[in-house]
């Protein structure tokens, strides 16, 4: 149960923060009210309140966004439809490269178990 209370006070101070309204525990509660989350105990809307207090909601998750942006931009191109058979003749060249360096280190003139 802790866990919904948790997620419907953070859906709360998102509503709020978005609309540019200030994070309180009285508009937090006043949001929970109207959506019917009965669950909520009354601590949790003050603790969350307290936490974000002077803080710009908005600019926490767009610090967030950028961080974990880089790994999804880089598993763009893998998702687009063109980019893979851009990529696929160099990687076939890659494996054979690595395959003709192997079949050569394997001839060097001695036999390590013969």
């Amino acid at each position: 149960m802790e866990s919904k209370s948790e997620l419907a006070c953070t859906y709360a101070a998102l509503i709020l923060a978005d609309d540019d309204i200030e994070v309180t525990a009285d508009k937090i509660n006043t949001l929970l009210k109207t959506a019917g989350c009965k669950f909520v105990e009354p601590y949790m809307s003050g603790l969350f309140a307290t936490a974000l207090n002077g803080r710009n909601i908005k600019d926490i998750l767009a610090s967030a966004s950028t961080v974990s942006a880089a790994p999804a931009g880089a598993a763009a191109p893998a998702a687009g439809g063109a980019a893979p058979a851009a990529d696929a003749p160099a990687k076939k060249e890659e494996e054979k490269k690595k395959e003709e360096s192997e079949e050569s280190d394997g001839d060097m003139g001695f036999d390590l178990f013969g």
